[in-house]
């Protein structure tokens, strides 16, 4: 006896063993049985999820005259004929491989002719976005003004390329991605009938790849047993099917997190080696960190993650082992450098920099952080420095600010007013430049002084704060004023001297924060 795909051997033959359509199955058996029945139908969604399965149990169902609360019996003639293809009454139709406006015309001739049994003549149109226009002018007017003995099932798996004319005229059904657990479920129902043994893992890792359609699900289980025979291990799984393991991926993510730039090398040498495509894994990389945050974001976060549970608990712990600052700055990190890997000519190199970059940034603190760090230490420097520390700070650093090249024109009223208009627009941009003293203070002109290796000498070289301290000026003096950057040079060294001791502590950790150190003038 010839063999026979589980893809087609469990496919569906009544609404209740459609797996995760039930918003679309019930509405079709409620219409079965209160005989409110439209003349055409659209089903559109991802492949493998049930859309041409339900238009045959739609038509069984339409031609069937012992079928009961709108499932067909799949005992009669008609529902067999259906079954296997060879119905009379329902014809399937490829639109990508007839879809021209000749094909079209003949359809058209066609329906005048009643059904040889039952009460309908059905045509059901697999991909039917795949049609050409002129095709689609053809059918409209059918659409519009149909005989009362067809009935139209179109199928497609982008619902877009459909013209409105056409989706006007029918009752769109749009079928989601099966769920993971669900896929899961029926993977082990399968198995189990089949005499397949399995793991749970195992059908997991088929569930995932399958990305919620249940035919591949099922096609992929095929495949892995043709290799495996009836025992199946979950090696055999990732390497029948080339899928990447998931142990590789928490690996990475763990050394991203710890800022193990060796192993790091070390599972991309891996990857690379068993020849798992480059790109791909960067991409499961990017979701890994999705889901990360999404663990740490929702309560019920398998709602929005698909993972079995034994990995969701492994996800959460490293979520909280990174924490949301990080894992964000690393997506950030991630999404940015994807370009880079996309078009090399060498996935591998740009993806070990990338990954080493990465795994360095937890050395790193954001601006924001730095700021509000400097913040705290200024709070503390109030608090702490006495008179007499402050003296000694004045004589440690005297006026070496900023040589005063012109007479500021403003008294200090207005750019004071300024600043605390600022700090209710950008903080983070009012820090910066609550020190700043105006060399020049005009009605339409503001010379500032900055020091380019200094901490905050470049922060507005980027275009957008520049632009952004411009708009803000505008809207608080209410005129069209010009932003314009001294370059100054650096206050002269200090040499470092035994009155680095005498700092006070607040002042020795802005000095430690910057790995900065005083050193007295040669």
């Amino acid at each position: 006896m010839t063999y026979e795909i589980l893809a087609r051997k469990w496919r569906p033959q009544l609404f209740e063993e459609v797996i995760g359509q039930e918003h679309i199955t019930q509405t079709l058996k409620n219409a079965l049985t209160s005989d409110r029945l439209a003349h055409a139908y659209l089903f559109s969604g991802a492949r493998g999820v049930g859309k041409t399965s339900v238009a045959r149990i739609l038509a069984k169902a339409l031609t069937c005259i012992k079928g009961q609360g709108g499932n067909p019996c799949n005992k009669c003639a008609s529902c067999i004929e259906i079954t296997n293809g060879s119905s009379v009454d329902v014809q399937e139709i490829d639109g990508a491989s007839n879809r021209g406006i000749d094909e079209i015309r003949n359809l058209r001739e066609n329906i005048r002719y009643l059904p040889s049994h039952g009460k309908y003549r059905i045509y059901i149109i697999d991909e039917v976005h795949m049609l050409t226009l002129p095709a689609f002018n053809a059918l409209l007017k059918t659409l519009e003004e149909p005989p009362e003995h067809v009935k139209f099932i179109f199928a497609t798996t982008e619902p877009h390329k459909v013209p409105v004319t056409i989706l006007s005229r029918c009752q769109r059904f749009d079928f989601k991605r099966i769920p993971l657990l669900k896929i899961e479920e029926q993977i082990k129902r399968i198995t189990k009938e089949e005499g397949i043994k399995i793991s749970d893992s195992g059908s997991s890792i088929i569930a995932r790849e399958a990305g919620g359609s249940l035919r591949d699900a099922e096609s992929l289980l095929d495949q892995v047993v043709s290799f495996t025979g009836l025992n199946v291990e979950d090696k055999q799984i990732t390497e029948v099917l080339g899928i990447i393991d998931r142990d590789l991926t928490y690996k990475i993510s763990q050394a991203i997190i710890d800022g193990n730039s060796k192993l790091c090398l070390e599972i991309i040498d891996e990857i690379y080696n068993y020849g798992y495509e480059i790109k791909e894994f960067y991409n499961e990389i990017m979701n890994h960190f999705r889901n990360l945050i999404v663990s740490m974001i929702s309560q019920d976060s398998s709602q929005l993650i698909d993972l079995p549970d034994n990995e969701l608990k492994e996800t959460k712990k490293q979520a909280k082992q990174a924490g949301m600052e990080r894992l964000l700055q690393s997506l950030n990190f991630l999404i940015n450098r994807e370009v880079d890997l996309r078009y090399t000519n060498n996935p591998r190199i740009a993806l070990e920099a990338i990954l080493l970059k990465l795994s360095g940034l937890r050395e790193y603190l954001s601006f924001d952080e730095l700021i509000k760090k400097i913040e705290d230490i200024e709070k503390r420097l109030d608090k702490s420095i006495s008179t007499e520390h402050k003296k000694s700070f004045e004589a440690a650093f005297g006026d070496k600010e900023y040589p005063t090249k012109e007479t500021p024109m403003d008294d200090g009223k207005k750019w004071g007013e300024f600043l605390h208009y600022l700090t209710t627009k950008n903080r983070a941009m009012a820090n910066i430049l609550k020190e700043w003293k105006p060399y020049k203070f005009s009605e339409n002109r503001i010379e500032l002084p900055y020091r380019e290796r200094s901490f905050t000498g470049s922060y507005f070289n980027d275009p957008e704060h520049y632009e952004q301290l411009v708009a803000y000026t505008q809207d608080f003096f209410q005129s069209n004023i010009k932003i314009v950057f001294k370059k100054q040079n650096d206050p002269k060294d200090l040499k470092k001297s035994s009155g680095e001791d005498r700092l006070p502590e607040p002042l020795k950790d802005i000095i430690d924060i910057f790995e900065g150190k005083i050193v007295k003038e040669s």
